[in-house]
């Protein structure tokens, strides 16, 4: 090992300014790919248990961020014709199976505002109303897959498929699925939304807080025993890891 590093470091030091740009990437490299492993191998199932939507029963069938245009209505006033565009975790459970539902529950929430929560729930009968009103041909057993498709699109078709969601004072909200068919714009389903209680929304906040400390106290204690590892194997790595600058990168909101 000290063989090793000390023709490491006499190469670097014959040629400081051809190794100096190689050594940094290599380093931040590795420094990537251990904080790539840290988050891989933290195992946060026993928290996703404690998540209040799965309290009665329900299991998670879909959750990802999708892009969604936000508009507010006063009263029985039309809503604005131009939303923001924020990127709003949705997340799609299901009670029994997923062939065979007895219900299907849709929850929107936000990072960027812990206030923002609401939900969409519908059991068979409430479906059929839907499907009578919107003129859809699918059964119930299909709803959450016919969900998922429309929010898939709006991820990755953003310019042909919208969703737009409308916020009423009163807590009730609608969310479009929007097909733009260049000529005109064609309203594919509709699906009405209520505010969480004052009580949910405080469960959801301080699940989320939990998890996420509980993540960096994680994170933290196996970061220190890879640097005592690191430290032991290695201790010249360990010096350019921690001289290395941070490298930030920005996150892919929608993929």
């Amino acid at each position: 090992q000290d063989a090793g590093r000390g023709t490491f470091e006499g190469t670097f030091r014959s040629n400081p300014r051809a190794n100096f740009g190689t050594t940094l990437r290599s380093t931040m490299s590795v420094a990537d790919n251990v904080a790539d492993s840290l988050e891989k191998s933290l195992d946060l199932s026993s928290f996703e248990e404690m998540d209040p939507s799965l309290a009665e029963g329900h299991h998670i069938f879909y959750e990802r961020e999708v892009p969604f245009e936000l508009r507010s209505a006063e009263g029985t006033d039309a809503p604005q014709e131009v939303g923001a565009l924020e990127a709003i975790k949705v997340k799609i459970l299901i009670h029994g199976d997923d062939s065979n539902p007895t219900s299907v529950r849709c929850e929107l929430s936000s990072e960027s505002n812990l206030f923002f929560y609401y939900y969409h729930e519908l059991d068979e009968a409430g479906f059929r109303h839907l499907q009578e009103g919107q003129k859809l041909m699918v059964d119930f057993s299909e709803y959450a897959a016919v969900l998922l498709r429309m929010l898939n699109h709006c991820i990755k078709e953003p310019h042909s498929h919208l969703a737009v969601f409308v916020m009423h004072r009163d807590g009730s909200a609608r969310l479009d699925f929007i097909q733009n068919m260049e000529y005109k714009f064609v309203e594919l389903l509709s699906c009405n939304f209520q505010a969480c209680s004052e009580d949910l929304v405080r469960q959801q906040i301080t699940y989320r807080y939990n998890v996420v400390k509980s993540r960096l106290a994680l994170m933290q204690a196996r970061l220190a025993d890879v640097n005592a590892l690191v430290k032991i194997k290695n201790p010249s790595l360990l010096l350019q890891l921690q001289r290395a600058p941070p490298r930030i990168t920005q996150q892919k909101r929608f993929t």
